[in-house]
Parts: C-alpha cells; structure tokens; sequence
C-alpha cells in the first residue's frame, strides 16, 4: 500500500498532553483504518475536514541528485512540533484537520543506503529508486486530491513535486501551474530522476502549463537549465534583483508571482524549497536567503487563489543542523508548522472550492 495510516496509539505517543489545553494532535482526524482509503477520505471529508497532512520521509532524490541525505526526518520534524501545539480559537476556522498518514518510502529507501552516488552505475541505481519512489507519491496523493481535499505535503526532496503535479493534473485533467519559492529552477535534463528535475520532467510530459521560480540564485543554476526554462516560457525572479539591486520589492515579487500562475485554467501548486531560507538545516544549505517571515508570506499569499490545491515543503533535513540533529528536529519542525499554519490561515474563510471526483 503506497499511504501508511496512523492508529490513535502511535499519535498518541508524539504528544504531551496538559490539563485544561487542548493540542493539536488531540483534535486531528485519523482516516478510519477499518475502511478502503476512497471511503475513509470521504468520511473525513463529511466531518468536515478540508485539509490533509502528508508526509514523504525519503532522500532519495537529493541522493540521486549528487547532493546530501537526511530529508527523510523532515515530515518527523514537523509531525512532533505540530501536534504538540495548541488547538485554540484560531485554529477552530480551518474545521478537523486530517492527518492523512505518510507515503510508504521504507523499502525503497533501505535499497537506497547501500548505493554510493559517487559510482556512476549505482548513481543509476539511485535514479531508478526515485522512479519507483514517483509511483508511491502518485498513488498515495491521488486519493487525496480525487477526494477534494487542500493538501499539505511535507518532507522528502523536491523530485516528489513531479508525481504530486502528475497526480493532480491526471485527478483534473488539466495541467497544473505552479509558483517554486526555490535557489534552484530544478529543470535540470532528463538524465534519470532525481531532485534537480521534477518540474522538466513534468513539462515535457504535459503536465506543469505555468512556472514561475521566485528567489532563484543567480550562481546556482547552469546555463542549460536556465535555457531550458526560456524555452519553456517560464519566468522567475532571481534573489539578487531582490537584494542587493533592489530593483523589486519582495511584496511586488510575491505579486508578479501570482499574476504570472493565475494567468491559467488547471489548478495551482505552491511549492516550496526549504533551501531557499536562511539558516535552514536542509540538503543544500544557504547562507544567503530569505526570511522565515518572507517564505510564510509567499505561502499565504499564494495560497488565497481560488484554484490553489496544495503547498509542497520539500528538502528540509534535521540532520544538517551544523548544533546537531536535537536542535536541527526542533528549528526544521518549527519553521515547517509555521509555513503550514500560513497556508491553512489564508484557505480556511475561502469557499471550499473543491469537489469530489472520480479519476
């Protein structure tokens, strides 16, 4: 099965408890493990949930992509910081919150700790895991978005933005537009998938109408990727028109942003790599970045279109906390439920947009 579900005695187990407080992982629905997941969604749905937690604990992808592991503890992170806070009256507008379960990467990526991305045969081995990794993602999340739900998608690399983009376009049979908060364009060639093309991929295969990479670094993207990108007429704005020329404002970049995606029929994806914060602990750290406060401001925004359908946060890894994975745990959870609580704040007093539908 591609979607793990949670027993209430496992999330009972991530949260503290306190008299007369009310957490989080208290007032979360669980889908009901008695029932096929088509019809569990659906139930959770009629209770009113609008909104689904994902997790992909993999790093598959960042791996395959010659870069660094331990994107696998992301959605941990985030799981231990999110229901341990508190279920109050600001959070009562988004209705229950389903914690939809995680994607079923254990098998793949125990295969995938014996490979050396160094070795150029083993480096394909890679590549072909994170293929059938592709698989797992699509056929978890398409329930997910067939059934109606906005869905939060954390953990793993950025190489899952291709099976959430080809799952959403087959469940609306339109191709999506997306806005990538991102250093990097990730549209890298189709030499084997990885972390550094999700979004080539999904172009050539029709699947991606609108691109827009916002914060890309000007150093960090090779002429190929930048060619490909004009050739795919989609546009960006790199960090250093933000800072240092100073020739936008980030408000006024956040705005050419969304004129750029709406300008389309299918549904729209944020995505969002962690990479692109200062400070983060992720698989291509960054001294030079934005703001927490300015990536929260891009998902918010974002998020108030009406055919916006998910937020993708994607690479970040505990384990790179240059203080050590304790401290990496506690900024990558925090900062993660920060940008979720955005997405939610800004679609929770939207009309539900969304309907079931059958694939």
């Amino acid at each position: 099965m591609a979607l793990l579900r949670y027993t209430t005695e496992q999330l009972n187990a991530w949260f503290k408890t306190r008299p007369a407080e009310q957490r989080q992982g208290q007032s979360v629905l669980l889908p009901d493990p008695a029932l096929p997941i088509a019809e569990a969604l659906q139930q959770a749905r009629a209770k009113g949930a609008r909104f689904a937690l994902l997790g992909i604990p993999e790093d598959i992808g960042p791996r395959a992509n010659l870069g660094q592991g331990g994107a696998e503890l992301g959605w941990q992170a985030f799981l231990h910081c999110w229901l341990n806070l508190q279920a109050n009256a600001f959070t009562q507008a988004a209705g229950p919150i389903l914690l939809a379960g995680e994607v079923d990467c254990s098998k793949l990526l125990l295969q995938s700790r014996e490979l050396d991305a160094t070795n150029p045969a083993q480096l394909q081995q890679l590549r072909q895991l994170c293929a059938e990794l592709d698989q797992q993602v699509e056929q978890a999340i398409l329930p997910l978005f067939a059934a109606g739900f906005d869905v939060l998608i954390i953990g793993g690399g950025h190489n899952n933005a291709y099976p959430i983009i080809k799952a959403l376009a087959k469940q609306t049979a339109l191709p999506v537009s997306c806005a990538n908060l991102d250093p990097h364009a990730d549209f890298r060639p189709q030499e084997g998938r990885h972390s550094g093309n999700g979004f080539s991929y999904a172009k050539t295969e029709q699947l991606l109408d609108k691109y827009f990479v916002l914060g890309l670094h000007e150093l960090k993207n090779n002429q190929v990727s930048l060619d490909a990108l004009q050739q795919a007429e989609a546009e960006f704005i790199s960090l250093q028109k933000l800072s240092p020329r100073h020739e936008l404002s980030w408000p006024e970049a956040v705005d050419q942003c969304i004129d750029f995606v709406a300008n389309s029929e299918g549904a729209i994806g944020i995505e969002l790599d962690t990479d692109s914060i200062e400070g983060m602990p992720v698989s291509a750290f960054t001294s030079s970045g934005l703001s927490v406060q300015a990536a929260e401001h891009y998902v918010y925004q974002l998020a108030q279109l009406p055919r916006c359908r998910y937020v993708h946060l994607a690479e970040a890894a505990p384990a790179r906390h240059p203080a050590g994975i304790e401290a990496g745990m506690l900024h990558t959870g925090q900062v993660l439920a920060t940008l979720c609580y955005a997405f939610i704040q800004a679609r929770a007093n939207l009309p539900d947009q969304t309907t079931s539908a059958t694939v």
